[in-house]
């Protein structure tokens, strides 16, 4: 069989592993190393989410799922780190020191691949956050949707603004709400969890905006305003 062939069947039965419950601990070793130590990245992507979705709730699991998955977020594929994104708000919940898998998810806003700064920032969108952690994630992402030089980022930061519902994130969003139309249109969106003079101005605006999906995502927040 050809080298591709058995990254992509390893690749296939660690996803299948993740789908059997409860592993025993010869496997579940087996995919702890395979996460990171695998040298196909799908391969560990697929291991790391395997692990994710089968792990039995006990401390020693929790820290080894969780040190696992903070080695996953400094891969050096882009693909893995992404993965890792993706599962960061499950790792949260889960987490014994939720802090440090925070801090993760704020460095891979960093990223220089633009799909991990997007996953990043919705992963952290999705999290339940205490005030602390809230404040440094909404600071990350309010510069991201103000300063970075790629639209898919801001777009993505902007949304994660509006999930985390913070009042300190809303100038960034009011920024975005001028943005190129993608990002206006999620910005405009991310306004839902706020209220005030500058919000209803920005909706306003938004109705006469010269996009249509603009315009529609301002009608959208307007119509639920009245129901």
């Amino acid at each position: 069989m050809a080298k591709e062939d058995l990254s992509i069947a390893r690749a296939a039965r660690f996803a299948e592993l993740g789908h059997e419950g409860n592993l025993d601990d010869k496997t579940r070793s087996e995919l702890e190393g395979a996460a990171v130590g695998d040298l196909d990245a799908r391969a560990r992507s697929s291991a790391l989410g395997a692990l994710v979705r089968s792990f039995d709730v006990t401390e020693h699991d929790v820290a080894e799922l969780t040190a696992t998955w903070l080695l996953a977020v400094r891969d050096v594929d882009a693909a893995v780190r992404r993965r890792a994104g993706e599962l960061g708000p499950k790792i949260v919940g889960v987490a014994t020191v939720k802090s440090v898998v925070i801090a993760a998810l704020i460095d891979l806003l960093g990223d220089e691949e633009i799909t991990v700064i997007e996953t990043a920032a919705w992963a952290l969108g999705e999290c339940d956050l205490t005030s602390d952690q809230c404040a440094l994630a909404v600071s990350s992402l309010a510069q991201i949707t103000i300063e970075h030089d790629q639209a898919l980022a801001r777009e993505a930061a902007a949304a994660a603004l509006g999930a985390l519902g913070d009042p300190n994130g809303l100038p960034a969003i009011l920024v975005a709400c001028t943005d190129k139309p993608a990002v206006r249109r999620r910005a405009v969106l991310a306004l839902a969890p706020f209220s005030g003079p500058e919000v209803e101005a920005a909706i306003e605006a938004a109705t006469q905006d010269r996009d249509p999906q603009v315009r529609r995502a301002a009608e959208i927040l307007l119509q639920a305003t009245k129901e």
